[in-house]
């Protein structure tokens, strides 16, 4: 059933971003990434301690495809 859409204001999209409007069948992305992170990588915010002993990151990955880019 064909979608009925009103007025749309579009202010900014990026160029990692999908913007669809109405009936979709399929939406895939253009690029992927990976991020591969110790413990504590991604902390934010005012006095944070952190203590690591020994840390490790596993970055082994089996199936190599986890997002098909079309």
């Amino acid at each position: 059933m064909p979608a009925i859409v009103g007025a749309v204001k579009v202010i900014t999209v990026s160029t990692s971003s999908i913007f669809n409007i109405g009936d979709v069948y399929s939406i895939a992305p253009r690029s992927t990434a990976k991020t591969y992170a110790g413990g504590g990588s991604f902390n934010t915010g005012r006095g944070i301690q952190i203590r690591l002993t020994n840390s490790k990151t596993q970055v082994t990955d089996t199936d190599k495809i986890d997002q098909p880019v079309h």
